[in-house]
């Protein structure tokens, strides 16, 4: 703390928290990439289906899950500071693996690991085992994503805590909802610069760009982070602003047993407010990764439209996603002018967001006027989500003490990991059953005109050659859409219920 008094109060904890805003922006960029270039640039390379993509989400999640669940523990042993290295900088490594797969590929399959990119490319090509292309190019995608979800998981942890360091429990979700924004501000980013790194130089090039920015951010939490009793840029008043809670005005000796009690996992799962962060979790966390992974491939399976196209739209719908940072201010009223305790304060106003995602069950039935509606709808339900999910994270703020938060939150985050691997796996397969048993060819199904693909995947292109030699081809695989839009619709519902029932009242763990 600086030895000057000032009688202004600093504002320093919002630069840590513009810190986190950016380390959630560029994880969400780096988790991107791949959904932003598989569909047009990797899959015709190496020939993917949506199974095989939905495999790599599949598994990215469970990774995630698993990496949040210890990811929680690491960063309460590191500390804030370099638990937060740690994560951004092994998912920045994983970030940059993904652009040598091709090599790898072509060095596996034909000997040749010097050949480059576009060498690598020309290589492939001429293998003749389209299985074993297919098989080695997924598997080593699966270790890149592995490498990638493992230092991921350590961001939302370090953040939650750095934000119960910084933030006194009033502001916490104003705070977590500015930093959660990242995530959107990530997305909205993504597809107006990645896809058109990819078409101009190479997709290996959009991974290795992205992922060098986490580099860049290590060395300003070097410099910047501290923790606020120690930093000369938070002066007296502000310290006291954010150590207000009762539990920040304990003596000395008490809060420093208190920092030395220690949560085992066991000890955590003993308590219903653990069981109803992860349950919100489990289901929530799917929808906005199934939206995040998937509508880039929604709109070139529905509308036809190829990554450059999708940009615009895809701008429009983070755009849109933007209005979560009501999700921060919401609360905040009902527990400043409604008199609510945090915990109500906060139930209330994710009642009110769950309701929004109800809008998904129209998307893929209005969408056949124009592409603009079911965009629009997925923003809003997206909005909700962000808004939902600043609320969630900070509801562990709010009953446990700071030293479980970041293991309250990887434990979350497991569920959450989880509920996202069952959606992308499901959604892979689904999409590419309705793709082939849901789909005509001059008003005949599909499967019974070419009864041979029933157990055989379709060949690229399939239905492109269809449609060039003349054939009317009505494809099923919006109506896979349609079921998982519905199953995202309600939820939340599902959630906030769950959970309310679990903690019905505001209770501190101590």
């Amino acid at each position: 703390m600086s030895s000057v008094k000032s009688l202004k109060p600093s504002t320093f904890r919002w630069t840590i928290c513009f810190l986190l805003f950016i380390a959630t922006t560029i994880n969400y960029l780096d988790r991107q990439v791949l959904s932003l270039t598989w569909k047009d640039f990797i899959a015709p390379e190496f020939h993917w289906n949506n199974n095989d993509y939905g495999n790599i989400t599949a598994l990215f999640s469970i990774f995630y899950a698993v990496g949040m669940l210890f990811a929680g523990k690491f960063v309460d042993w590191m500390d804030t500071k370099k638990g937060f290295l740690w994560a951004i900088g092994i998912w920045s490594v994983g970030a940059v693996l993904h652009a040598f797969c091709g090599i790898a590929t072509s060095g596996i399959l034909t000997g040749n690991w010097l050949a480059g990119f576009h060498g690598s490319k020309e290589l492939i090509s001429t293998v003749s085992n389209t299985s074993a292309i297919i098989s080695t190019s997924v598997t080593l995608f699966i270790f890149a994503r592995f490498v990638l979800a493992i230092g991921e998981a350590g961001n939302f942890p370090a953040a939650i805590k750095t934000t119960a360091e910084y933030f006194p429990k009033k502001d916490r979700a104003l705070a977590t909802s500015i930093f959660n924004a990242g995530a959107t501000v990530g997305a909205l980013a993504a597809p107006v610069t990645i896809p058109f790194i990819a078409k101009a130089m190479g997709w290996e090039w959009a991974f290795i760009i992205i992922g060098a920015l986490g580099f860049v951010w290590m060395g300003l939490w070097v410099f910047y982070y501290k923790k606020p009793h120690e930093h000369h840029k938070v002066n007296e008043h502000e310290l006291t602003y954010i150590q207000q809670d009762q539990e920040d005005f304990a003596v000395e000796e008490n809060t420093v047993q208190a920092e030395e009690r220690k949560f085992t996992f066991k000890e955590c799962f003993s308590y219903r407010q653990t069981w109803a962060f992860a349950f919100g979790k489990f289901m929530t966390d799917g929808v906005w990764w199934f939206f995040l992974f998937w509508t880039p491939a929604y709109l070139s399976s529905v509308y036809k439209m190829d990554s450059t196209q999708s940009a615009l739209p895809l701008f429009v719908l983070y755009i849109i996603t933007l209005l979560s940072i009501i999700g921060g201010w919401l609360p905040k009223y009902f527990v400043e002018k409604k008199g609510m305790n945090a915990y109500s304060g906060r139930m209330k106003a994710m009642l009110i967001f769950a309701f929004f995602p109800l809008l998904a069950l129209l998307a893929q039935p209005l969408g056949s006027v124009t592409y603009w509606i079911p965009v629009l709808i997925i923003g809003i339900a997206g909005a909700a989500h962000q808004a939902w999910s600043a609320n969630i994270f900070s509801t562990v703020g709010d009953m446990f003490p700071k030293k479980a938060i970041a293991t309250i939150t990887g434990i979350g985050g497991m569920a959450g990991g989880i509920g996202s691997f069952i959606i992308n796996k499901s959604s892979g397969v689904l999409f590419d059953h309705a793709h082939k048993a849901w789909s005509t060819v001059d008003g005949i199904p599909l499967l019974e005109k070419y009864p041979q693909y029933i157990n055989e995947r379709l060949p690229d292109g399939f239905f492109e050659q269809l449609e060039k030699s003349g054939s009317v081809v009505a494809d099923g695989i919006d109506k896979g859409y349609m079921i998982i839009f519905s199953a995202c619709a309600v939820a939340y519902l599902i959630a906030w219920t769950v959970m309310k029932i679990l903690v019905p009242k505001y209770k501190v763990i101590k």
